[in-house]
């Protein structure tokens, strides 16, 4: 992935985080894992790790602490009704900014 490409994941993994959380509930093993099956193979774990402290500060998610049998309990990330609240705000500023996007390139003011 090109800097470029970097630069603007960063502007909106918060929203594909919580696109991802609005599906079903996960840890951030799991959340890593999908972005890199689904094609953001650069995407760092601590990155992820880093969001999900973010979000659960700011009230976005539920976080349930589920016993592993591979360590120490995992934090199991569900969206809540201020995470469902940003999300579709997220999506609306999304759907206005890449339909502005599309006319710039095609060249339609």
């Amino acid at each position: 992935m090109g800097k470029q490409a970097t630069e603007m994941l960063k502007g909106v993994l918060e929203g594909i985080v919580l696109a991802v959380l609005a599906q079903r509930a996960a840890y951030g093993y799991e959340i890593t894992s999908w972005l890199r099956d689904e094609g953001f193979a650069d995407i760092a774990e601590g990155t992820v790790y880093a969001l999900l402290v973010r979000i659960e500060q700011r009230g976005l998610v539920d976080v349930e602490k589920v016993p592993s049998e591979k360590g120490p309990p995992r934090k199991v990330y569900s969206l809540n009704e201020q995470g469902c609240e940003y999300l579709n705000e997220f999506w609306r500023t999304w759907s206005f900014l890449s339909e502005r996007l599309e006319q710039l390139r095609e060249g339609k003011n």
